[in-house]
């Protein structure tokens, strides 16, 4: 693994049966870098995505997380390398029965390694960082707004300070103000924390605003890996589509936009 690097795939391949899902993927993500993976359905993104949680295995290749294989290395080992990373799943995937402020403490607990009150302190500085108040901490998932959830769950990812986020369609069900703002937060997360990021989506305004590279998967593989001026230039059908209907040139001629603005300044 080299220094860069926080994620390194190696010839991944994802086989149900005889469908195949991914066909000898090489793919690496970088130290302090938004990666976005994108394609269309059935593509494998969700499915990468469970491979590098270690929560799926690949039928073969190899990835290594802070350059440990995730599959050759022992349940203490692959607990110690969860507890470096943090996951907001879509839909948030709160625990129901569990108020917001027990939500966070969940993993803080299972840590068992600091007391209650440490415990108290940490909640009330997660909902802080993720803008809830902390009148909210005794509230159940069943009373939240969809924005609360996703800030909730993301204010859950962070719990044990990690090094690494993965984001699972982080804006989706969002209303577009929500939206907007969920995608300031994350952005303003990744730079005061110092995080590297993978996430999923669909949605183009939440992949231009806030990607430094661009993963597409399509016929099996990863077509193109880089920037998204790069990865708007290849011709591959699928990304045209993508990022030249309506919606994305709408997204892409925003960004266009802002960088004029940034120049003149």
């Amino acid at each position: 693994m080299t220094a860069q690097n926080i994620i390194e795939i190696r010839g991944l391949w994802t086989q149900f049966g005889d469908f195949v899902v991914h066909r000898g993927i090489d793919l690496d993500v970088r130290y302090g870098e938004i990666l976005s993976l994108v394609g269309g359905s059935g593509s494998g993104k969700t499915t990468m995505l469970r491979q590098m949680l270690g929560l799926e295995r690949p039928a073969r290749g190899e990835v290594r997380v802070f350059g440990t294989s995730l599959h050759g290395s022992d349940a203490t080992a692959l607990r110690h390398l969860r507890n470096r990373w943090g996951v907001l799943f879509q839909e948030g995937a709160l625990f129901s029965a569990l108020s917001v402020y027990d939500n966070i403490a969940l993993p803080l607990r299972e840590l068992r390694a600091v007391g209650e009150d440490m415990i108290r302190d940490l909640v009330m500085v997660k909902l802080e960082m993720v803008g809830i108040e902390p009148r909210h901490a005794t509230k159940m998932p069943a009373e939240l707004s969809g924005g609360m959830i996703k800030r909730i769950a993301l204010a859950r990812a962070l719990a044990l300070e990690p090094e690494l986020i993965f984001l699972d369609e982080p804006t989706a069900g969002l209303d577009p103000d929500r939206s907007e703002s969920f995608v300031t937060l994350i952005r303003e997360l990744h730079r005061e924390l110092n995080l590297t990021v993978v996430m999923v989506t669909h949605d183009l305004d939440t992949l231009v605003a806030l990607s430094d590279r661009v993963a597409v998967l399509c016929d099996q593989r990863v077509e193109i890996i880089g920037t998204l001026d790069e990865v708007v230039a290849n011709p591959h059908p699928f990304i045209r589509n993508f990022f030249m209907g309506e919606r994305g040139r709408r997204a892409l001629e925003a960004v266009k936009a802002v960088r004029d603005i940034m120049s003149m300044t």
